[in-house]
């Protein structure tokens, strides 16, 4: 019997690597001589570098960038091969990079994100996936194509900065001096999400807040979007409100597609492509994922929908151990998840739960690993029967 371990890292407690340990103790406790392998997996969102680097045994590449509020953060992002780099804005451009009573979305910028991107393409990389969940920034990715060499002038042909303020200031877009290498590589964004750029779905309004809009900031960012969208129509002739996902990321989505021609792809998709994860599941008998809250968010975009329809197209079961489940975590098996546990074993605070998180991952485990060995031994009587 084979058993392949693919879990999502519980945000703020285990990472998918240390699921995967765990898992492995638990198995071998439970079963005699089972082969147990693992791999690191993401959604697209904070760690998804990590997740594949880990996966596939790539490097690290470190780098001085600009932050979101314009000073400097050491950041990194991924080397896989010759050709292929993996990078996450939020390295750059996340919102855990500013301190709460300093989150405004009209001063973050983008620009560090788009130094990433151009040290990827200075070093010859010729597909690059870039994931661009967790942002802090609201500037419609003017920041990150400045990093590039597009120019953003005001109405007296002066460049502006780049932060989220400055889009209602943008009155022409000079795209002469973009990175001449754009051209030439293959980029993938990595989107779950099909806001448009402006509008009461855009990125504004959907989510500035949790990056520390109030109703009167995010009133005069959509101004700005609105301004920033009309030059591009006037002098680009691209509608961003046009394409799915345009408002992604603050709207950096909308300058991946339009300045760099990107491809939006589904996060967990290009993930599970990147670490090759249909060949490792050759032989496999059982699969086991799991993240750290499961509800009906679950089945659009996220590690377990894609881990459980890789797993459904191959007819290999697969049972999820997760931290918690919400309203309508039901709806996973409909996405080839066989079955839920979850590693909560009794009535606690939820921050007893986060202290003790590997202590009740490893229970869980044993429980489930328990359940499975009996249902193996039902099946086994039955069939002398």
């Amino acid at each position: 019997m084979k058993l392949l371990f693919a879990s999502d890292s519980f945000k703020g407690t285990l990472s998918s690597e240390q699921t995967i340990e765990l898992l492995k103790k638990a198995a071998a406790e439970v079963f005699d001589q089972w082969e147990c392998t693992g791999i690191p997996v993401a959604d697209g969102g904070e760690g998804t570098t990590d997740a594949v680097i880990a996966a596939i045994q790539g490097e690290k590449i470190p780098l001085t960038v600009c932050g979101p509020l314009l000073t400097p953060v050491n950041a990194y992002y991924g080397k896989l091969d010759e050709k292929r780099a993996i990078l996450e804005m939020a390295a750059a451009s996340g919102l855990p990079l500013i301190p709460k009573d300093l989150r405004d979305p009209r001063n973050t910028t983008t620009y560090g994100t788009g130094e990433l991107i151009k040290d990827a393409l200075d070093r010859g990389f010729t597909d690059i996936s870039i994931a661009i969940g967790g942002s802090a920034t609201n500037d419609g990715g003017i920041g990150c194509m400045k990093a590039l060499g597009v120019k953003f002038l005001d109405s007296e042909g002066r460049e502006l900065e780049g932060t989220g303020k400055d889009l209602e200031k943008v009155a022409h877009i000079d795209i002469s001096g973009l990175h001449p290498r754009v051209s030439q590589v293959k980029l993938t964004a990595m989107c779950d999400v099909n806001n448009p750029l402006c509008g009461k779905d855009g990125a504004t309004y959907t989510f500035g807040e949790q990056k520390g809009g109030s109703p009167q900031v995010l009133d005069e960012l959509e101004k700005g979007m609105r301004n920033y969208r009309d030059v591009m129509i006037r002098e680009l002739g691209i509608d961003p409100d046009k394409i799915p996902g345009s408002g992604a990321a603050g709207g950096l989505g909308a300058a991946l597609l339009v300045f760099l021609h990107a491809d939006l792809k589904s996060g967990i998709e290009t993930v599970l492509d990147l670490i090759d994860f249909d060949s490792r599941l050759e032989d496999v008998s059982l699969v086991v994922t799991g993240e750290g809250r499961t509800d009906w968010q679950s089945c659009f975009g996220k590690v377990m929908q894609g881990v459980g329809m890789r797993c459904k197209s191959r007819g290999i079961p697969a049972v999820a151990l997760v931290g918690a489940m919400g309203e309508g975590a039901e709806k996973i098996f409909d996405y080839g998840i066989c079955s839920i546990m979850t590693t909560v074993n009794g009535v606690m605070e939820l921050d007893t739960a986060l202290e003790n998180a590997e202590d009740l991952y490893y229970r869980g485990a044993l429980r489930m690993f328990r359940f499975i060995k009996t249902g193996m031994e039902v099946q086994k009587k039955a069939a002398d029967i």
